[in-house]
């Protein structure tokens, strides 16, 4: 499974990459807000900052909603750079638009997906990726994982190049449970692919091998 980490923020985004296991980035404007990026030509600047720190996919998202406005900040962003995939709205125009990126060869992450219904139309429009918010279905006491199990199955069965990029990532244990449902990637903020580290018995091993060391060597 590949790990994507998902924030705007060039220092986090540095240090899961020095970890050796980055393999992309995703980012949407919430995110680009929290670093405080703002402006057009700013958040363009951030987006090729981030390109040059990572040698994975970098999601960058549009803004519009209606279908003409969709095609022109896509292409304006898949023309920046050649790792930028066009982060796209689950909604009929966003759709409408996947279809025509994916004819020009415009790679495309179909994000904001909450169904398996909505996955279908994704992957027929040619998604490159689809991105369910599973920790957002878990807030509303819903299955996250689950529908990314369904996900996969639908795709497998059907032969659907698409890959489920899990989304809305909370804590280490979605990770674990997405590997186990088979996700293509993860989307992590940076805490919780840290949190894969961390385990009682290794710290207590480790302890041990440290002390056992000064007792031979003292």
């Amino acid at each position: 499974m590949k790990f994507f980490i998902d924030t705007a923020n060039l220092a986090q985004i540095k240090e899961a990459h020095d970890l050796g296991v980055l393999d992309g980035v995703t980012t949407n404007p919430s995110l680009m807000a929290k670093e405080g990026i703002k402006g057009e030509e700013a958040v363009m600047k951030h987006y090729m900052a981030i390109c040059e720190l990572v040698d994975g996919d970098v999601s960058a998202e549009v803004i519009a909603t209606d279908y003409e406005n969709i095609i022109r900040e896509g292409e304006a962003l898949a023309a920046m750079h050649p790792q930028i995939v066009v982060k796209v709205p689950m909604i009929k125009d966003g759709i409408k638009a996947i279809k025509y990126f994916s004819d020009k060869g415009i790679r495309t992450n179909c994000t904001l997906v909450f169904s398996t219904g909505q996955a279908l139309l994704a992957a027929k429009a040619g998604a490159t990726y689809v991105s369910p918010f599973i920790g957002r279905l878990d807030d509303i006491s819903s299955n996250g994982v689950g529908l990314i199990q369904e996900i996969v199955d639908m795709y497998q069965y059907y032969g659907f190049e698409t890959q489920v990029l899990a989304a809305s990532i909370r804590h280490t244990q979605h990770i674990i449970d997405c590997v186990k449902a088979g996700a293509d990637v993860a989307t992590c903020p940076l805490d919780s692919i840290l949190g894969l580290l961390n385990h009682p018995l290794t710290d207590i091993g480790l302890a041990k091998f440290l002390s056992d060391h000064q007792q031979v060597n003292s």
